[in-house]
């Protein structure tokens, strides 16, 4: 870092999606000129709850989390993590209906992941839960129970949706497919958030860095993949590609105007179930 040299943390989730997307900035595959960027891999619901405090200048946050962001924070135009029929899954050892998990016990990867907001708003209903770490969930609905409290069922996010199935688990809903049904939208699950007093130049320089770390990826994709498979917990090459292409692609480019239109039409529904206190209109970085 030199003294001209601004610095910007970033945080993100230690999965292949997120690796492939920083994998330029996090390598110095790209100058970065006035700003030096420095990383920190760390799950998404820790991220969510630390941008409460503004810690880091730019992060991932679950568009969940957003909600309550919206003061410190605005979104990037690119960066997003979109689900495009597909999403946070509920699995379960056995085969049961989606109105059966209204009276389950779920684990879930925290109640500030969109995965959760997508559930509450899918069953119409409080359940039961137990927050586990997203990368424990298969394991704890595979044991029926965490930490002593019982588990029928698991939220899963990341690369279980890939894998769940090796377990021998039963797919019960998947909320991407849920919500495409709804509205005929793409599930905004993340986006990346950069701090709002940093001013409009480094805002702008920021998230213009950011999309030339995506665009280098998808340019160099075999070369992003094999750095974002030190990431893929249980993945192979050939899931590790999948899972990629599942969440870094053109949405992630650019939202769009449909794009900015379901981040919008998730905050509505999600004040509309009584799950986030305010309506929350989105503000993204233009240019």
């Amino acid at each position: 870092m030199t003294s001209t040299q601004q610095l910007i943390r970033v945080g993100h989730s230690p999965d292949p999606d997120d690796a492939f997307m920083f994998h330029a900035l996090a390598n110095n595959k790209i100058e970065t000129g006035d700003y030096l960027f420095q990383h920190e891999l760390v799950d998404i619901e820790s991220l969510n709850r630390r941008a409460f405090t503004g810690e880091l200048e730019l992060t991932a946050v679950s568009l969940h989390a957003y909600a309550y962001l919206s003061d410190i924070y605005m979104l990037c135009s690119c960066g997003a993590s979109m689900g495009d029929q597909y999403g946070p899954m509920v699995v379960a050892r056995q085969k049961c209906s989606v109105a059966d998990l209204c009276d389950m016990h779920i684990a879930v990867p925290g109640t500030l992941t969109t995965a959760y907001l997508a559930l509450r708003m899918c069953l119409g209903v409080d359940f039961q839960f137990t927050e586990v770490p997203f990368d424990r969930i298969i394991e704890a609905t595979l044991q029926g129970s965490y930490e002593g409290q019982p588990i029928d069922a698991g939220l899963i996010i990341h690369e279980g949706q890939l894998t769940y199935a090796d377990h021998d688990l039963q797919l019960i809903v998947d909320t991407g497919r849920w919500w495409y049904e709804e509205t005929g939208l793409p599930l905004p699950l993340g986006a990346n958030a950069v701090r709002k007093d940093l001013g409009e130049e480094a805002i702008l320089q920021v998230q213009r860095l950011l999309k030339v770390s995506i665009q280098y990826g998808l340019d160099h994709r075999q070369e992003a993949l094999e750095y974002a498979l030190r990431y893929g917990r249980d993945l192979d090459h050939a899931q590790a590609d999948k899972f990629v292409g599942m969440y870094v692609n053109d949405w992630t480019l650019d939202f769009g105007p449909r794009g900015r239109q379901t981040v919008a039409e998730l905050l509505k529904r999600g004040h509309a179930a009584g799950v986030i206190p305010n309506l929350i209109v989105p503000e993204f970085v233009d240019g």
